[in-house]
């Protein structure tokens, strides 16, 4: 069961990789973000944070899930405090998308953290 978890942690980062690579190169819309005709950086590099969270929980350590889960909490709730007056971005496909993967994969690294079995050393 860790591993199909661990695999779909994976899927789901890569989920959430592809829609912010998608926002940055403005195939979809999130709704009315700024005013000037610039992208914010971070489109670009919580993409790169996703991919690396992707990768890295494949490693089966606890301390670096625990990392991961703060990491990706960290960023779901920046999202919501920006932007809950702006129902146009929370509710927009790229808002749903990046943060339904988001919030499956927090609770994918919560089960990885809970059911971690330490291996016992003599």
């Amino acid at each position: 069961m860790m591993k199909s978890v661990m695999i779909a942690c994976l899927i789901l980062a890569l989920i959430a990789v592809v829609a912010y690579v998608l926002m940055g190169i403005g195939v979809i819309q999130p709704g009315d973000l700024q005013t000037d005709d610039t992208m914010p950086a971070f489109y670009y590099i919580i993409p790169v944070g996703y991919l690396i969270i992707g990768v890295l929980v494949l490693l089966k350590k606890r301390w670096l899930w625990i990392t991961l889960a703060a990491f990706n909490a960290f960023t779901i709730v920046v999202f919501y405090a920006m932007y809950a007056g702006q129902p146009d971005v929370m509710f927009s496909a790229p808002g749903l998308i990046t943060k339904i993967a988001q919030i499956l994969l927090e609770i994918g690294l919560i089960y990885l953290i809970i059911t971690f079995k330490r291996k016992e050393t003599d």
